[in-house]
């Protein structure tokens, strides 16, 4: 009996956008409107491409950028229960799937010591360059309409859940946390018996329930959570059950 838990990273694990928060590095923390103004929907990784390039070109350097990054703060009650499902471990596999990158989620998660909580993070490639540049690439191709260029999370978590089963692993039940649009796809992806727990206030939840009052519901069941106090209360109940 393993369940399987997946979370979104911005604004669901951490109480911003990792993305808009490394602005705070640039000269007196704001964005020229030329750049900002050049973001294109679907295309943020892009975006954060040039936004990188200005902080490069600006002199911020790497440890400048990660002493930022890691005074995020968590969401509410965050802490209690990323420590709670490590304590667990034997019946949650726990994965990331994000927009953000990998730099800024390795920075964070062992900033606050939570790397081991989670079995994989799914999120856009990103390293310093040789000028010390941050670099950011897609995180795959894919042919869904409904996402961003750079990631489908429905597709990742499908190649996940394959990849589990040809290594003789199943569960019992996914549990998907998460706040934003590009979640609701990997979210119509759940079956009956698992659980969506969207963020309340914010755009999936929203989304889910503009798809309940146009009868075309998710089949998974829906939980929406304020503080990760009320994901932690379920999780408990679960593996009572």
């Amino acid at each position: 009996m393993k369940f399987l838990l997946v979370f979104d990273f911005d604004h669901t694990i951490i109480d911003e956008n990792s993305d808009t928060w490394i602005v705070k590095c640039a000269p007196e923390r704001k964005l020229p409107n030329g750049l900002r103004n050049s973001y294109q929907p679907g295309h943020w990784t892009e975006y954060m491409g040039r936004v990188f390039v200005y902080l490069g070109d600006n002199g911020v350097k790497e440890d400048e950028m990660k002493r930022t990054m890691t005074t995020i703060p968590f969401t509410a009650g965050m802490i209690d229960l990323l420590g709670f499902i490590g304590e667990n471990k034997e019946l949650f596999d726990c994965i990331i799937v994000s927009d953000s990158n990998t730099v800024f989620i390795d920075w964070i998660l062992k900033a606050a010591d939570f790397h081991k909580v989670f079995d994989e993070v799914f999120t856009n490639p990103a390293a310093f360059s040789s000028t010390g540049y941050l670099t950011v690439q897609h995180f795959h191709a894919h042919h869904c309409a409904k996402c961003p260029k750079n990631l489908c999370k429905r597709k990742v978590l499908k190649e996940f859940l394959d990849k589990q089963l040809e290594r003789g692993v199943s569960y019992t039940q996914i549990v998907y946390i998460g706040d934003g649009g590009n979640d609701l796809c990997p979210v119509m992806f759940l079956k009956k018996n698992d659980i969506a727990m969207p963020r309340q206030g914010y755009t999936l939840e929203k989304r889910i329930s503009q798809l309940a009052q146009s009868l075309s519901p998710v089949q998974c069941s829906v939980l929406v959570w304020s503080s990760a106090i009320d994901i932690m209360s379920y999780l408990k109940l679960l593996i009572k059950e």
